[in-house]
């Protein structure tokens, strides 16, 4: 799962949600606080387009309600985030980055406004910015988890792997019961090789929260990295049970069912080694050649003493006598 999946639904209805309960109606202005907490129950009901309605008759109300600019903001970014790949998406994106610099204009002592300008950078995969922002908040007020845990994704997606552990873990310092904070550790441990300590983060996560995405990663872990196929089996049979068309948990389990039989298969039974055939130069070989050789020889002596004694005769044939 990409950093942008992570961010660009709960996260952003979480913001909405805290900044709500903490709207309240400016000085001498109930008409816009109003609007905000309407625009606000909207944008929880994913009907952005009317927050949007609601938040700009806020701030038409009051221009210096850093809230409404904060919740407009992030409703444009969730539009955005559903429209990425439509003609009015970089529209909505450059609202979106408005809004929030124009809150942090006018409330700079505020970390909101840099941590919702921060999570769209790390939306956008641009660490740096999102790294200089979510400081800042983190800065401003040490004690708001959101900031670090944005951190902790934009250090991700620079692979500076230590920093983002060290994020993580301060979240879950501050919250144990933080399932995310512990899903996303263990992917940092599991890029370190630390792979025991990312499935004990893993296990920690699914026991807070039960969650397709985090037992497949845990199965992956174990199939890919441990070679514990009958676990990882077990763990992409769960992820399909809660989300029975998760393609390619389907062929993670193929595979490692296959690994596992791989693994089973008894040992082929070995081949016997052929029989040397025997050479040229055996004893028995030998001796019938020197026996050839020996019947040989004689043939020639025998030749050889006829051929002489013939010619003994003819010669003593021709004397005269």
């Amino acid at each position: 799962m990409t950093i942008s999946k992570f961010l660009s639904t709960a996260a952003i209805i979480f913001s909405l949600t805290i900044l709500g309960a903490e709207a309240k109606p400016p000085a001498g202005s109930s008409e816009a606080g109003g609007h905000v907490n309407k625009g606000v129950e909207l944008a929880q009901q994913r009907k952005y387009d009317e927050a949007i309605k609601e938040f700009t008759t806020a701030i038409e109300a009051n221009p210096k309600n850093a809230k409404a600019y904060l919740n407009r903001g992030t409703a444009y970014r969730a539009l955005w985030a559903q429209e990425m790949t439509s003609p009015s998406a970089a529209q909505r994106y450059d609202a979106a980055m408005a809004d929030f610099a124009k809150a942090i204009e006018i409330a700079p002592k505020d970390e909101m406004g840099y941590i919702e300008r921060g999570q769209t950078f790390v939306m956008q995969k641009q660490y740096s910015e999102a790294l200089a922002d979510l400081s800042k908040a983190a800065e401003l007020k040490p004690d708001n988890t959101m900031g670090i845990r944005l951190r902790g994704f934009a250090e991700i997606g620079m692979g500076d792997w230590d920093k983002a552990a060290a994020d993580f873990t301060a979240v879950l310092q501050k919250d144990p019961n933080d399932a995310q904070a512990y899903e996303r550790r263990g992917f940092v441990f599991r890029s370190q090789k630390k792979y025991n300590e990312a499935i004990a983060d893993y296990d920690k996560s699914l026991e807070i929260k039960p969650d397709p995405d985090v037992y497949a990663k845990r199965g992956y872990t174990y199939v890919t990295y441990l070679q514990n196929y009958e676990k990882g089996i077990a763990d992409y049979q769960q992820t399909l049970r809660i989300n029975p068309n998760d393609y390619d948990t389907q062929q993670r389990l193929q595979y490692a069912q296959s690994a596992l039989a791989a693994k089973n298969a008894p040992p082929p039974a070995p081949t016997p080694a052929p029989t040397p055939q025997p050479g040229l130069f055996t004893p028995l070989n030998i001796g019938i050649a020197l026996v050839v050789l020996l019947v040989l020889i004689g043939v020639i002596f025998v030749l050889a003493r006829r051929r002489g004694g013939g010619e003994d005769e003819a010669e003593s044939s021709g004397r005269i006598r």
